[in-house]
């Protein structure tokens, strides 16, 4: 079965179109408006190999945050319906990723139950016209809403923008992992509970 889903999300301060293919090639089509955001995900995308389409038009008059949570909103909505009752996927991810001067780590859980963790700071509270705060923010809504455990530590960084692209390729490398088919789980459910 193809590992897909399309989500249309549209309250009053966003209006959010996202498509996901699991078993893509890494190709991402991303307009929300927001440049660094953008450039985020579409690393995002092409190290986790999924395609990504996201349109996202949000009150970005107010700022940046309604679409850049929201879009993590969507993002995790798609990829727990994409992933179905999760027989024979791997479940855990995990991976070290250095960024030039910072050093990322990360590890994810697929478990059907939210809890994060997020041991980052960013030197600078803006990347360019972004809100550092908002790396946050947005996994926070996509670990709430994928429903798994996600954590996230910076061992060492300097410099806010590799800070940030560290944890999103990082990430990415993680879920890749744990979304992966696992050969010796086929159509087995990774849980001694049965259910996931």
């Amino acid at each position: 079965m193809a590992r897909t889903a399309d989500i249309d999300r549209k309250t009053a301060e966003t209006d959010i179109q996202l498509s996901i293919n699991l078993d893509g090639s890494g190709q991402s089509d991303i307009q929300t408006g927001v440049g660094f955001f953008d450039h985020m995900l579409e690393l995002f995308a092409k190290h986790a190999v999924i395609d990504l389409k996201v349109r996202a038009n949000g009150d970005l008059h107010v700022d940046q945050h309604h679409t850049v949570e929201d879009t993590g909103i969507c993002l995790g909505q798609a990829v727990k319906e994409a992933l179905g009752d999760k027989v024979g996927i791997r479940r855990y991810g995990h991976f070290t990723l250095p960024m030039e001067e910072t050093l990322v780590n990360v590890a994810i859980d697929l478990s059907g139950r939210y809890y994060m963790v997020f041991n980052a700071e960013f030197p600078s509270s803006k990347i360019g016209d972004f809100d550092s705060e908002l790396v946050e923010d947005f996994w926070q809504a996509f670990a709430a809403n994928v429903l798994g455990n996600y954590h996230v530590n910076i061992h060492y960084g300097r410099n806010s923008h590799h800070i940030s692209e560290g944890i999103f390729k990082c990430t990415a490398r993680a879920f890749r992992m744990a979304i992966e088919a696992d050969p010796r789980m086929e159509g087995v459910i990774p849980s001694t509970k049965g259910t996931l």
